[in-house]
């Protein structure tokens, strides 16, 4: 029996331009359902927001995505990263999702693009114990862990 875990984030209002991010920074597609489309009242609050979404590419890469329902706000629900008076910055999120790559440059591009309007909380560089490792909190509150597969 083979298992497949597959990270689902959940957002407040923000499930579609997040999913539609992850789809151009890891260039692959999303598929995306609204409370409207599974029988919400067209006419109803959050009928047009995202009750199943999901993005999925080529190289492996696999997120999903929803809106809380009644929530508002935009930030996905949890922490975020925030700078500490010496400057470093830290996250406090209950979970990071994690990519990993064979080498520093097939991760690079990904990195970027997530990179922007975003906090880098560890630059992507080499580490004692990776060809590359980094951690970023994208535009949308959530935590990216990056590292190169040793």
């Amino acid at each position: 029996m083979a298992i497949q875990t597959t990270t689902h984030l959940n957002f407040r209002g923000d499930a579609r331009a997040a999913l539609e991010f992850y789809a151009s920074a890891f260039d692959g597609h999303t598929v995306i359902t609204t409370y409207g489309e599974v029988g919400m009242p067209a006419e109803a609050p959050g009928a047009d927001r995202v009750v199943f979404g999901v993005v999925t590419a080529e190289n492996g890469f696999r997120v999903m995505g929803y809106d809380i329902p009644g929530q508002t706000g935009g930030a996905i629900a949890g922490g975020g990263a925030t700078r500490r008076e010496d400057n470093t910055t830290i996250t406090d999120q209950a979970l990071f999702v994690s990519v990993a790559g064979d080498a520093l440059d097939e991760l690079l591009g990904h990195w970027n693009a997530l990179a922007e309007d975003g906090v880098i909380v560890e630059p992507l560089a080499a580490s004692a114990w990776s060809a590359g490792f980094g951690m970023l909190t994208d535009r949308f509150g959530v935590t990216w862990s990056f590292s190169v597969a040793a």
